[in-house]
């Protein structure tokens, strides 16, 4: 197996993952499962990235529990200025941040968001993504999804910098993630190889955070049952 076709291996893989009817921590972890058995070269670059991001406590000074959170002003996937007060204004939000629409694993996180969205709006609570991918890509992404929420950009991983959510990939899984179909440079329109880590945090409608997930393992995402539990106690 070549390292150029990994990516389309793993497509079908990820459709059958993404679709499979239990939580969704299960669903990443069979895709994560079935891409160490494709390409274990590529996973144990993975790991070796994921132990260097917790030996320096990656995303440790990110916005805490009982802390406002930071205000922006995103376009959203129509080229709309989004700020996060005019999001509040509908209810809490839980803010996820992916790595784009490349990302498998973000693939089957944002599918489970859009399906978790459908089952709050109704009660004025919300979701929005935020990825460091133009503004097509980030279109993409929610109609790959089917969200009704919006996928923000966030050029330059500039707000997620603020946040202490971004980070060099590195020149080895750089040049893995290239030669395996993977190149966020693309969808960036940037070549400075830096990502956020996945974080989801859920601010109440004072801009409040309510709750927070970050891990720089970016194969684990917030359960779905703690997202919504969250939202429904935000006010």
């Amino acid at each position: 197996m070549t390292e150029t076709k990994l990516s389309d291996l793993l497509e079908e893989c990820l459709v059958r993952c993404r679709n499979l009817e239990v939580p969704l921590a299960d669903r990443l972890q069979t895709f994560a499962n079935e891409l160490r058995r494709l390409g274990p070269h590529f996973q144990v670059a993975v790991d070796a990235l994921v132990s260097r991001l917790a030996e320096s406590d990656a995303g440790a000074t990110a916005p805490k529990v009982g802390e406002p959170m930071p205000s922006f002003l995103l376009p959203d996937e129509q080229g709309r200025l989004v700020r996060l007060e005019d999001i509040l204004g509908q209810g809490p939000v839980a803010l996820a941040f992916n790595r784009g629409h490349w990302c498998p694993y973000c693939r089957i996180n944002v599918d489970a968001l859009a399906r978790a969205e459908e089952e709050v709006a109704a009660e004025h609570r919300h979701i929005a993504a935020i990825v460091p991918d133009r503004q097509k890509f980030a279109m993409w992404l929610k109609s790959d999804a089917k969200a009704p929420f919006p996928v923000l950009t966030d050029m330059d991983n500039g707000y997620a910098m603020t946040l202490g959510l971004a980070f060099y990939v590195g020149d080895e899984l750089k040049h893995l993630m290239v030669s395996s179909g993977w190149d966020p440079s693309v969808s960036q329109g940037t070549d400075n190889w830096m990502l956020p880590i996945p974080a989801t945090f859920i601010v109440g409608t004072d801009g409040i955070i309510r709750a927070r997930f970050v891990d720089p393992d970016y194969r684990m995402r917030v359960a779905i049952e703690d997202l919504l539990a969250a939202l429904r106690s935000a006010t």
